[in-house]
């Protein structure tokens, strides 16, 4: 298996319990470099438990649970901070832009704990947001925005990657985005999946947690989740 490279993202039996409820069970799932995924399911399906999981943002009460090959499990909190880090992406709901300051420099902050310099810092911020179209808006405030432009701003921050370029061209390895155009109208929903479709053309593992039936429809795969448990995977990896 020398050579071999690993999955981005992997469970094994992997279970969550928080307080002795069971958000999570027996959920065995791989996700491998390069696929554009929907995780689709009711509130309550388990479906943030999973993005927590394969955010490092969590552990497993069970299972084992692999990013980009490592143990999630014997990592100390400093190495898995500095895998999340390099490898994963967040774009979440809630846009998470700080009031009154311009969204070059909200972006830009998103590598203040790397010890990034500040003027490169911001170069990076302002390649990534003409990335996503927003090279005219480098000075605005969140209030001068639209909700689809604030979404545009948490992509460019989570497409930033590691400065150091281990991430790779073109930001994380792996990008989790979670109800992405759950706060936006129809039209700022579809612009905002179809920069998510650019990002997976251009090599990155996209993963998008929604329970919209139709956008889960409209990518190549779909993740079921049901009461805590894998329903369904049409990859073929069936009911867990």
């Amino acid at each position: 298996m020398s050579g071999t490279v690993p999955p981005v993202v992997e469970l094994r039996g992997v279970g969550r319990e928080y307080g002795g409820v069971t958000a999570l069970r027996d959920a065995t799932l791989t996700i491998g470099r390069g696929e554009l995924v929907a995780v689709v399911g009711p509130s309550g399906s388990g479906k943030s438990t999973l993005l927590n999981l394969m955010g490092t943002l969590d552990r497993p009460t069970s299972g084992v649970v692999r990013i980009d090959g490592h143990d999630v499990g014997g990592l100390s909190d400093r190495r898995l901070a500095a895998l999340r880090a390099r490898t994963i992406g967040f774009v979440f709901q809630q846009f998470h832009l700080a009031a009154g300051v311009p969204v070059l420099d909200s972006v830009a902050d998103g590598l203040l704990y790397g010890g990034t310099p500040r003027a490169r810092r911001r170069a990076l911020a302002e390649e990534a947001l003409r990335r996503v179209g927003l090279g005219h808006r480098l000075r605005h405030r969140p209030h001068e925005l639209s909700g689809g432009e604030k979404q545009r701003c948490a992509i460019a921050r989570a497409v930033l990657g590691d400065p150091s370029g281990a991430s790779g061209p073109g930001g994380p390895r792996l990008l989790l985005a979670d109800e992405p155009t759950g706060a936006l109208d129809s039209a700022s929903g579809r612009t905002v999946m179809g920069l998510l479709r650019d990002l997976h053309a251009a090599g990155t593992t996209v993963v998008v947690i929604t329970h919209d039936q139709d956008i889960a429809a409209s990518l190549p795969r779909q993740v079921r989740l049901r009461d805590g448990r894998i329903a369904d995977d049409s990859a073929g990896g069936g009911a867990r």
